[in-house]
This record gives C-alpha cells, sequence and structure tokens, in this order.
C-alpha cells in the first residue's frame, strides 16, 4: 500500500476449501476475510478472490454465483463500486494418488462448475499435481481439458448459461443466506482476525 490506497489486493479463499470447509464456511469466511482488507483501506481496483471448486458440481456452480452476489452487497456497504474478479482452480482436497486418472475427470468436471458458475479466470490443476513436480506433459493435459470445454463444449460461446435455472437459483439463494448469517455471526464476534487469534 502506497499513501493509504492499496493498489491490488487478492484473496486466497481456496484455503478454506482445502482444509475441509463446507460451502456455506467456505462462502462466509471469504466474506469476513474481504471484510476485514475494507474495513481498514480504501481500494480503488477490483478484489480477486482465488476460489478452490470441489466436485459438488450443481452446488459449486451455486458456490461462484453466491460469492459474487455476497462481494457485491457487501462492496455496496463500503461504497465500492468495482466488481470482484473470480479465478476458480479445482480442489486438491479430493484428488488421489492411487487412480490418477480419475484425477482428470475430477478437474474437468471442477472446471465446467467454474465456468458455469461465472469464474472470471480458470486455472486447471495438472492431474499429477499433488504427487510429481510440475512437468510438461501434466501440464499439456490440464491445458487441452480447458480448450476442450473451450472448443468442443462451446463454453465460450454463452455468457452466464446457468441464468434462470431455477435449482441453480434457488442453491445459490440458500447458499447466500446461510453464508451471510455465518458472517453475521463472524462479526458479531469480533471478525475474522479476532476468531483466529482467540
Amino acid at each position: 500500500p502506497t499513501g493509504g490506497v492499496a493498489s491490488f489486493l487478492t484473496i486466497s479463499s481456496g484455503i478454506y476449501q482445502n482444509a475441509g470447509a463446507n460451502i456455506v464456511q467456505q462462502l462466509a469466511y471469504t466474506l469476513a476475510h474481504i471484510n476485514e482488507y475494507l474495513n481498514k483501506s480504501l481500494f480503488s481496483h477490483p478484489i480477486t478472490i482465488e476460489v478452490s471448486v470441489g466436485t459438488n458440481y450443481f452446488f459449486e456452480i451455486a458456490k461462484l454465483r453466491a460469492l459474487r452476489l455476497l462481494f457485491n452487497t457487501l462492496a455496496k456497504e463500503y461504497n465500492h463500486e468495482l466488481e470482484c474478479y473470480i479465478i476458480a482452480t479445482p480442489t486438491k482436497r479430493n484428488k488421489t494418488l492411487y487412480d490418477y486418472n480419475v484425477n482428470m475427470l475430477r478437474t474437468t468436471t471442477e472446471c465446467m462448475s467454474a465456468i458455469l458458475g461465472g469464474a472470471d479466470a480458470v486455472a486447471n490443476l495438472a492431474y499429477d499435481a499433488i504427487y510429481h513436480k510440475d512437468n510438461e506433459f501434466g501440464d499439456r493435459i490440464s491445458r487441452n481439458q480447458l480448450l476442450v470445454l473451450k472448443h468442443e463444449s462451446y463454453f465460450d460461446k454463452v455468457n452466464n448459461p446457468a441464468d434462470g435455472a431455477y435449482y441453480i437459483e434457488t442453491l445459490t439463494e440458500q447458499l447466500a443466506e446461510k453464508a451471510l448469517e455465518l458472517f453475521k455471526d463472524i462479526e458479531a464476534n469480533g471478525g475474522l482476525i479476532t476468531q483466529l487469534i482467540e
């Protein structure tokens, strides 16, 4: 930060998902995390949120939509008019050493959830990321998975494909409401940092 104004801020919310938090907890903790920064600084640029996406397909789509909704609600309270920028990546929590090809299926569906949920960017995880160092083959496969989603599934041709889907809209609303309740509880008890210290 210079002169009290931070140029860029990235919130890594994937730590909550990878540590075992459920979706409501992930949303509430991420919102509380953002609130700690907004309480202390003035931001003139969008806030980037790095999110881990799990296997629960429709719930993960709704999670990203609820995150954007909750962020916009919180930002309005601070007169922060800029949108959040969501970067999604598959979770490490469900990847396996023993049947590593299954990891390709999991990362593909997790990337699909991220795209349909409205992530601004998707950074795929190599199928062997949890047990190999970065390698050309694993990286190439992870890029190709995204290219298949783009060129063969045409996910780049439709904006907001989940809009109007009753099930996803209902899930989004329910997750946002429950996360907002938990967020308010966190704030009523001193905020995220206070609760981490205790």
